[in-house]
């Protein structure tokens, strides 16, 4: 559907004002589509974030900057997140044995167990493939790279 439709408005400045509030409303709408996969699992996208950057590490330890470098959502507080999922049992943290302040933070089995039962990207792809073909998804993720500079 049309963003003019979605949102009730027709008054854009121009095409790079229309293209910015569409981004910003999709955003918003695969988000919720994510949120509706997560909630059955009662994690966050942030918490299941972290969890994907500690499976492919594993069985290797991440820190905490390692987990900031890598997270989609560069404004969330990694430390935080990491509390609730050792909180969760999902994760561990220890010391780094070499460094002693450093953090080593660690996938618990559950934590693998969670991530295999989460069909998010299920959700997400089907969400596109309903809507535009392979070759417009290679086409816009090229467009985005692009606008990202």
């Amino acid at each position: 559907m049309e963003i003019e439709k979605e949102i009730k408005s027709t008054k854009f400045t121009n095409n790079y004002h229309r293209a910015s509030i569409n981004i910003i409303y999709t955003y918003n709408w695969l988000n919720n589509l994510i949120k509706v996969e997560l909630d059955k699992s009662n994690i966050t996208n942030q918490q299941f974030n972290i969890l994907r950057i500690l499976r492919g590490q594993h069985p290797q330890p991440a820190t905490i900057n390692i987990l900031k470098e890598r997270m989609l959502d560069k404004m969330c507080d990694a430390s935080r997140i990491v509390d609730r999922l050792v909180q969760k049992e999902l994760v561990t943290r220890s010391t780094n044995r070499t460094d002693r302040r450093s953090v080593d933070i660690q996938i618990t089995d559950k934590g693998l167990e969670l991530l295999e039962s989460v069909h998010m990207e299920h959700a997400m792809i089907e969400g596109l493939k309903n809507n535009i073909s392979d070759e417009e998804a290679q086409q816009l993720s090229n467009l985005l790279d692009k606008f990202r500079g």
